[in-house]
């Protein structure tokens, strides 16, 4: 049976005033931290030095690299609540990107970060990891999911497009109309969903035989999904889609999906390819929890389809969309006679 195509490419410190300096650890950042970036931070684990140097570091050490007044600003913040991300430290008066770059290198000459590190780039503090996440997205990412990605940055995405393959993130950044919002959203979409990635992993591993089976994917061209698969063509339901998006011969359906919906279409999905139970249950509870994350509250828009290569099998398939970041997923279930 043919299968839809995709593209997988997933602080609590305090200083006050004076007193001495806390020495960066013996064992490096980023032997003690997860190596993707997780969560929507402004600072990835490996990057964690930074405001490890900014919360600890004396004034005299903070003088070092920054204008006296800036140092004396920072220091006086944290006296009475420690930093806890990059936006934290810019609310400071007179901080700004470059403040920002100048305490990221006085981290790494002290010893607070490593290579594992990248630097800052619009507003993130980015790690090596992140970095070759963002660069494989940016390079193989369909045209319709990069502009739902950056739903507010068209002409960012247009060039992105035009300009790529990238070889480093910092080429990413430099690209016209690529901000901090616009950065982060990538990032994003490169490291957040990646115990529901190994979830899609599992359900496309499973052998697929016999009367029905299923398939998943997290990035791929939704107008390509919708429109190009199959020489037979059945139902069309879509939903959440500007009026000029609606592919042809559609039935609209007056609301967005929900995350009850989204969830309950891959519980489904997994169901159908997980019948001799094949895939570990920590697997599909680690994807599950993750999808749990990225949708509570989510608006998506989508469609649900069906196509046949042949007229003795039949798939039911299903793409969301996240209205406002982007985040996708599909689903594919199919039936053979």
């Amino acid at each position: 049976m043919r299968r839809i195509g995709q593209a997988v490419l997933a602080v609590s410190l305090f200083a006050g005033c004076g007193g001495s300096e806390l020495e960066p650890s013996s064992k490096s950042i980023e032997q003690q931290q997860a190596p993707l970036t997780t969560t929507n931070m402004d600072v990835a684990p490996e990057c964690q030095g930074i405001l490890t140097f900014v919360n600890t570091a004396s004034f005299q050490k903070l003088d070092a690299y920054l204008p006296s007044n800036v140092a004396t600003n920072l220091v006086n913040r944290r006296a009475s609540s420690p930093f806890v991300s990059l936006a934290d430290i810019s609310s400071v008066p007179l901080v700004g990107p470059a403040r920002l770059e100048q305490l990221a290198g006085g981290a790494r000459t002290e010893g607070f970060i490593g290579s594992s590190c990248v630097g800052i780039l619009d507003g993130l503090a980015v790690s090596t990891d992140d970095a070759a996440a963002i660069v494989s997205l940016v390079n193989t990412i369909a045209d319709s999911e990069l502009h739902d990605v950056l739903p507010d940055a068209w002409n960012g995405a247009v060039n992105l497009l035009n300009q790529r393959p990238f070889t480093s993130v910092q080429a990413i950044s430099n690209v016209a109309g690529i901000g901090d919002v616009s950065l982060r959203n990538i990032r994003n979409s490169a490291t957040l969903s990646r115990p529901l990635e190994a979830l899609i992993t599992a359900v496309n591993a499973v052998p697929q035989g016999g009367t029905y089976g299923a398939s998943m994917a997290r990035h791929f061209d939704w107008w390509q999904v919708v429109t190009g698969n199959g020489s037979y063509h059945g139902s069309l339901e879509c939903f959440g889609l500007e009026p000029s998006s609606v592919p042809s011969g559609a039935t609209v359906r007056p609301y967005p999906a929900d995350a009850a919906e989204v969830r309950a279409e891959i519980v489904s999905t997994v169901s159908t390819a997980n019948r001799n139970n094949q895939i570990s249950s920590s697997v599909i509870s680690a994807g599950l929890a993750n999808l749990d994350a990225l949708s509570a509250g989510r608006s998506f828009k989508g469609c649900y389809f069906s196509y046949a290569n042949d007229p003795w099998s039949g798939h039911n398939a299903a793409i969301f969309v996240d209205t406002v970041n982007g985040f996708s997923v599909m689903t594919d279930t199919y039936w053979a006679e």
